[in-house]
């Protein structure tokens, strides 16, 4: 008697759920359909939505109503809590299912090669960002002793930084963030903040509403050197080819020629300053060094060897997520992904058999959330061309209870979907009791126990 076709995605993210979404709305979903199982090393599901984004973009952690629906099908069960490979390996994922998807992300920091870069005060954007997102498995304080701070790069993720850096602890007691962020935040003695960008505005990687949202805030008064703002040949190639280009460039034209306002943190925006050194004192960073650029006529900057430095006691350095080594694939160390055809894991030349890759270990860290859902689209359809022409393996023990068996025999403390709203309930009952719309949990065995039914 036909089976349903047995799917194992790892990473409950926007990738992997976008995967199991096309999954569900694919030829492959009718008679004898499709049994879905995803792999979550947190206890909770979300991913780069929970742990990735600013607490205060509600706006942005709306797309987790749109994934909810897709967790909510009947086809689809989660595993939170179950790390690959310790918990479970390729192996053991090829045992039970048909075929593999992997939607690991990246959250590690890429590397920045100047001198001063190890110094004490110089940090990863990425950490930074898993401390006030509350992510179970990083230290639960950080150090805001610096009254000037450089944030390095200008994509999104240096604007949360920078935002994060230069808003009050009060303006954000109302979003999600959990009490030892709060408590940080309080003692934060930043008053100035600088991003530094080393080519011009037009090539700023901020989207239009991220950048507005900037001067939102009654704390921070954003500001732009007027001799920052400059384009050439390519730039203007650029601002009429890219909507969202000009829209930033228009944005931060305004506001170069504003008048300086009385607003306390101020957040400067730099431009046609590299950063070529930290600079250290007694092992802490005491400043930062940049050589001014110029256009040279494509949109691409070159030296003026005209040096400057900068009076700033930490450094975050926001140039890009890198994704971790997945054991047992293989991986582009420089790039930060796993070898693909089309989704299809590529090992020495061939396709690894049922193995597949969707998000960002696919194509690494680059564009908006909603973009990995072409990825998945394509992954998807390769996996089922597989599975139509009889290209995937056979699994030894396809039933559904067999991994539950498998983790529970190895005593993997694993979540469930039914406890995600267990959690859920939880973490919104605290900030029900704070005049909050939610308070979110940190602690990895606190969320484990918040998402098991109560006897």
């Amino acid at each position: 008697m036909p089976r349903p076709l047995r799917v194992a995605i790892v990473g409950a993210g926007p990738a992997g759920i976008y995967a199991a979404d096309a999954l569900l709305k694919s030829d492959a979903a009718s008679e004898p359909g499709l049994s879905i199982d995803l792999f979550e090393r947190m206890p909770a599901p979300f991913g780069l939505i929970r742990y990735g984004v600013a607490p205060d973009h509600p706006r942005i952690k709306g797309i987790v109503t749109a994934l909810h629906q897709v967790l909510s099908k009947p086809q689809i069960r989660l595993f939170g809590n179950v790390d690959y490979p310790s918990d479970i390996s390729l192996d053991d994922l090829h045992e039970f299912y048909d075929a593999v998807i992997f939607s690991t992300g990246a959250d590690a920091d890429r590397a920045l090669d100047i001198p001063g870069i190890e110094l004490e005060g110089s940090y990863g954007a990425a950490d930074f960002v898993s401390w006030y997102d509350g992510h179970p498995d990083v230290p639960r304080g950080w150090p805001l002793e610096a009254e000037k701070v450089a944030v390095l790069g200008v994509g999104n993720v240096a604007l949360d930084v920078a935002r994060i850096l230069a808003k009050t602890a009060e303006e954000l007691l109302p979003t999600e963030i959990p009490p030892n962020v709060h408590a940080g935040l309080v003692a934060n003695k930043a008053l100035e903040v600088h991003v530094f960008g080393r080519r011009g505005p037009a090539q700023a990687k901020f989207s239009p509403m991220e950048l507005r949202e900037l001067d939102h805030s009654p704390n921070i008064e954003v500001i732009v050197n007027p001799e920052d703002i400059d384009y050439d040949d390519g730039s203007i190639a650029t601002r009429r080819a890219n909507k969202q280009a000009n829209m930033v460039a228009s944005t931060l034209e305004n506001w170069a020629i504003r008048d300086v306002g009385e607003r306390p943190h101020k957040l400067f925006l730099h431009f046609f300053e590299s950063p070529t050194e930290i600079v250290g004192e007694d092992g802490k960073v005491v400043g930062l060094r940049t050589e001014r650029t110029q256009l040279d006529g494509t949109g691409n900057v070159k030296g003026t060897g005209e040096m400057r430095t900068w009076d700033v006691q930490s450094v975050y350095r926001a140039v890009g997520y890198l994704s971790d080594e997945l054991p047992k694939l293989p991986f582009d160390f420089l790039t930060g992904t796993v070898p693909h055809e089309g989704g299809r894991v590529l090992e020495n030349g061939e396709h690894l058999k049922s193995t597949y890759v969707t998000g960002w270990i696919k194509r690494g860290p680059v564009g908006l959330i909603g973009h990995t859902k072409g990825d998945a689209n394509e992954t998807v359809a390769n996996l089922l061309d597989d599975h139509t022409n009889s290209r995937l393996s056979t699994p030894a023990t396809p039933d559904q209870d067999a991994v539950v068996g498998f983790l529970e025999a190895k005593g993997v403390p694993y979540t469930t979907w039914e406890g995600w709203g267990r959690l859920d309930g939880a973490e919104k009952a605290l900030g029900e009791a704070e005049g909050r719309e939610r308070v979110k949990i940190v602690e990895r065995e606190a969320m484990v126990r918040a998402s098991a039914a109560q006897d």
